[in-house]
């Protein structure tokens, strides 16, 4: 990987090289310094420039002070964060993207937060999603981040409802600057290595800069085993038990059913074998009279993936001639992620559609018995499937093939190029960037079931010993398989049932653009502020599983491929228009306004706009406020992905309908023949075992998606008492937002489906469900076969809450002291699945905690500088549809709040080199216990580990050198 990686770290210089001709740079005459910014949130540039709307900012200090190697570990302690879909502990049984770091603004999904660098575009870190992985920005290569909350659309484009993280690049950087260093966990796991360096030279007269980075960073994995907390399987006992009181009670152990010795289900019961091979009662949990008998999955689950991380960056810019200049940055990053869990549990349904095994097979009319059934089996079953044959079910952990798990490798690559400058007072840009994103994921532990089948179907050879009763298959290789018993199943068969796994993706994304920004004119209170632009941006995305997987032959669900692509031209204009100044009450008075008007090759047109007011009665306080309507696309995903299999959990509303039964409902159950013919049979609509376990259903896109819009609303203050002497070193915000998502694009919740179907009114959602129109195998009569689920604009979402930022710095004692504190706690936040359907608040759950605090605290003094972070996360309920199962309120069952502190030493060696030691998670504060059975349970963690710390204390050191 290394090889490969500075190879095109190499080419990626290079081609930075040729694009501005860096070596004809030097003999440039210097540019004035222009004295004009463009802050987050506007694309004017104009003096002393602030941000028109909230604006929380991550200086290169805050990032080295937090020793983080990865730039999500840092923001989210900034209260404006919501839970990540993903990220290092979250994502071990994720498919297409463990180990990505993505950010998710306010609660409402990666897709709707626009994650920009040095305002552009950033392609892609998962196919077919928005959503851009943080592990290829290098953190040492960070001037600051600039996060935006609230709507943005009319400024950044689609995607940007929730608001914008704004990565801004070091620039003009001289010297060589190093930085190294290790950590790990207390428990001696978490390990952590990091090394970067950075580099920049600047011509004679500075007016031309050429800069260069390379980063090398690993993150040790954690298991489920090496912490108390999750190191043996548990189940909530109130979940079990239907007690809301004990639902934060413990019943350990609660192994799985699905044992490595198997266990096997005959006409009366089920047993399994014991060490000596004797046929024993099963037990998942054991009891006084009988040991538990099942598996410990936490023996082999992670915690947090290892994940191992190059990155190279490198930007420049060339001056031509006084007022323009050439600009590139560009990035290439390799990352590899490992996942590891336990073996693969297979029930006999994952080879038989009814679930029956035969212990008999009809070989030239003749019944033949299988040679490896047990005698003891083979005595207690019967024909239960109506073939003529006896048969059985089994459930085995197939230890034999191994752990499951994945090793990918992604690799993402971005160069951004153009010209900027200065004609009569316009500053204009016009730019391209290409970025491509690749990964390749091979996988192990899957089993092929079509081979397992044959290998399972045995009879007597000519010389009694056992062989495969398909001829066919034994020319392929087949070699009978004895699932009875522990490590029973031999090499050779093992051999002909494994089924490696593969996944390539690919995701491209091409931009053209240009902008363009000035005052035109003067107005008595100051100049009129305009930008304008233009973008023509494309996206491309593929995902391709190995053929057994897309076929769902390899024992798990059928994931077909996904390909697409979409085109967008977009326009806008955006103004300052100063309206007083110097004025009795209005120091300043401003309005601000953009329009943004987009050409989708998927959903046509669309606008987005937004407009407010910036007052200030004196000159130490503002009052702000802002109104905006954002658009988003449907991604690739959303629009284009194939039917893809999966196995829900649903209640058949038909069930215990008889043919009197009264209503809407039982009329349209009646109506299904299926349903009527079991009705007839057992006078009610019946279902069995297998029925309610043997539901199958696709997800699928939608090629007839619309936008979404969200209407977002931000009124705030901010005081800034520079005219008074003991505060004129304070700062403080406060800034209420709202932001409501109409016609969100959200998949239908199958339950909901059902329940529109028969008897709700809606017969459009009878599509999206088939019946079986008679019994099938082990299947009655009526029974659901397939209920699908599609991607639709029927939803909706939203948030509403205060951000409130307190900062304040000046010299305390023989040091200098800052503390900032930033806040958020939040009144709303909702769901609304279909139309017509009650919000589903989610404010206060866990992973939205109502309060949620960072306080950050500097003191330096002399060579000595100690910084500390405290974040607060706020107390926290279960989820309210889970709660009301129990027939419990709203809120009713908690957590208790968290606070994490983290702290660093930094010791100035000499005048270029600082030592620095850190502790992170200092008190060992541990993760609410959210175990399994319980909303919010991240496998293998028993906690919300998106939440929470499920790691505990961490220490690291460091050496950096500036040179």
């Amino acid at each position: 990987m290394l090889e490969k990686a500075l190879s095109r770290s190499i080419r990626l210089i290079c081609l930075g090289g040729v694009t501005l001709g860096m070596s004809a740079a030097f003999a440039q005459t210097a540019t004035p310094e222009i004295q004009k910014v463009t802050v987050t949130g506007s694309r004017i540039s104009s003096p002393n420039a602030e941000s028109p709307s909230p604006l929380q900012v991550l200086n290169a200090a805050d990032i080295a002070q937090s020793g983080a190697t990865n730039l999500q570990e840092l923001l989210l302690e900034n209260p404006t964060m919501g839970t990540p879909a993903i990220s290092r502990t979250n994502s071990n049984f994720s498919t297409a993207s463990a180990g990505v770091a993505t950010v998710d603004l306010r609660n409402l999904g990666i897709d709707r937060t626009l994650v920009l660098i040095n305002g552009r575009r950033v392609v892609s870190g998962l196919p077919g999603s928005a959503a851009v992985d943080l592990n290829t920005i290098p953190t040492d290569f960070i001037e600051r981040v600039e996060l935006l909350t609230g709507g943005a659309s009319a400024t950044y484009g689609s995607d940007a409802v929730a608001g914008v993280v704004n990565i801004i690049l070091k620039k003009n950087f001289n010297g060589v600057l190093a930085d190294a260093q290790i950590g790990g966990s207390e428990q001696g796991d978490d390990a952590k290595r990091k090394l970067s360096v950075t580099f920049g030279t600047s011509s004679a007269d500075g007016a031309s800069n050429i800069m260069g980075h390379f980063g090398y960073s690993r993150q040790g994995a954690v298991y489920s085993k090496d912490r108390d907390i999750s190191a043996v399987d548990q189940y909530s006992t109130g979940a079990l038990s239907g007690n809301v009181d004990e639902l934060f009670q413990v019943t350990r152990p609660f192994y799985s059913s699905f044992a490595p010795q198997g266990r096997f289900f005959h006409d009366t019961g089920s047993y399994t074998y014991d060490a000596a091979g004797n046929p024993v009662p099963f037990s998942t949990n054991g009891s006084a009279t009988l040991p538990a008998s099942g598996f410990n999955r936490s023996e082999f689950r992670t915690i947090a993936v290892p994940t191992e991380r190059y990155n190279f960056a490198t930007s420049g810019n060339l001056a031509l001639g006084e007022n323009h200049s050439a600009f590139f940055e560009g990035n290439y990053a390799s990352t590899s992620v490992t996942t590891k869990l336990e073996p693969f549990p297979l029930g006999a349904e994952n080879i038989y559609v009814d679930g029956q095994v035969p212990a008999e097979l009809l070989i030239n009319g003749a019944l033949v018995r299988n040679p490896i059934v047990p005698q003891y089996l083979y005595d207690r079953i019967s024909d239960t499937n109506g073939d003529g044959l006896r048969d059985y079910y089994f459930s085995r952990r197939i230890s034999e093939v191994g752990t499951r798990g994945s090793t990918a490798e992604r690799d993402t690559f971005r160069l951004a190029s153009g010209l900027k400058g200065t004609i009569k007072d316009w500053n204009y840009e016009v730019f391209g960037v290409y970025g491509s994103t690749k990964e390749a994921q091979s996988s192990a532990g899957q089993v092929n079931v079509l081979n397992f089948r044959h290998a399972l179907e045995a009879i007597p050879g000519a010389d009694g010993t056992p062989m495969c009763a398909d001829a066919t298959a034994r020319s392929q290789g087949c070699v009978p398989i004895n699932v009875f018993g522990f490590n029973t199943i031999s090499p050779a068969a093992l051999k002909y049932v494994s089924a490696p796994g593969s996944l390539e993706t690919k995701t491209t994304q091409k931009i053209i653009g240009a902008n363009i920004s000035g005052e035109p004119f003067q107005l008595p209170a100051g100049g009129l502020g305009v930008a304008a632009g233009y973008e023509w941006r494309k996206e491309y995305s593929s995902s391709t599983p190995d053929a057994l997987t897309q076929a769902g032959l390899n024992a798990g669900n059928a994931t077909p491929p996904t390909e697409g692509e979409f085109s967008v031209k977009e326009a806008y204009v955006e103004a300052r228009v100063p309206l007083l100044k110097d004025q009795a009450f209005a120091k300043s008075l401003s309005f601000l306004g953009a329009v943004r008007v987009g050409d989708y090759s998927t959903v046509g047109n669309t606008t987005s706009w937004n407009g407010g007011f910036e007052w200030s009665p004196v000159a130490d306080v503002k009052f702000r406020a802002t109104r905006a309507l954002s658009t988003r696309a449907p991604n690739i995903n959303e629009l284009y992905s194939p039917p893809s299999q999966d196995f829900p959990q649903v209640e058949d509303p038909c069930e215990g309908v008889t043919a009197t039964t009264p209503g809407a409902r039982a009329d349209a159950c009646r109506a299904a023949p299926g349903v009527m013919a079991n009705i007839n049979a057992n006078g009610a609509f019946t279902l069995n075992q297998s029925d309610i376990q043997g539901v199958s259903g696709f997800n699928r896109g939608n090629p007839n998606l619309a936008e979404e819009e969200g209407r977002s609303t931000t009124v705030g203050v901010v005081v800034t008492p520079r005219s008074i002497p003991m505060l004129n070193k304070f700062t403080f915000t406060a800034d209420y937002f709202k932001i409501d998502i109409e016609d969100a694009i959200v998949s239908t919740p199958r339950q909901y489906a059902l329940e529109s179907c028969y008897g709700g009114g809606n017969t459009s959602f009878c599509n999206f469900i088939t019946r079986r129109p008679t019994a099938i195998g082990a299947n009655s009569a009526g029974s659901l076969e397939f209920v699908d689920t599609a991607v639709s604009n029927s939803g909706g979402l939203g948030t509403e809450g205060v951000d409130v930022t307190v900062a304040w710095a000046d010299n305390v004692g023989p040091g200098r002291l800052n503390a900032r504190l930033a806040w958020t706690h939040l009144l709303d936040g909702y769901d609304i699945p279909l139309p017509g359907a009650e919000r589903d608040p989610w404010e206060g759950e866990i992973g939205a905690a109502k309060n949620k605090g960072s306080l950050s605290l500097g003191y330096k003094w002399g060579k000595f500088n100690l910084t500390s972070n405290t974040t607060y996360i706020g107390e926290s309920a279960l989820d309210n549809v889970f709660l009301a199962g129990f027939d419990a309120a709203p809120g009713s069952v908690k957590v208790k709040e968290k606070v994490y502190n983290d702290f660093q030493l930094t010791y100035n060696l000499r005048k270029e080199v600082d030592l620095y030691a850190g502790v992170d998670n200092a008190f060992n504060t541990k993760a609410p216990p959210i175990i399994t059975g319980l909303p919010g349970n991240t496998t293998g963690a028993e906690t919300d580990a998106g939440t929470y710390d499920p790691i505990g204390r961490r220490y690291y050191v460091g050496l950096r050198v500036k040179m």
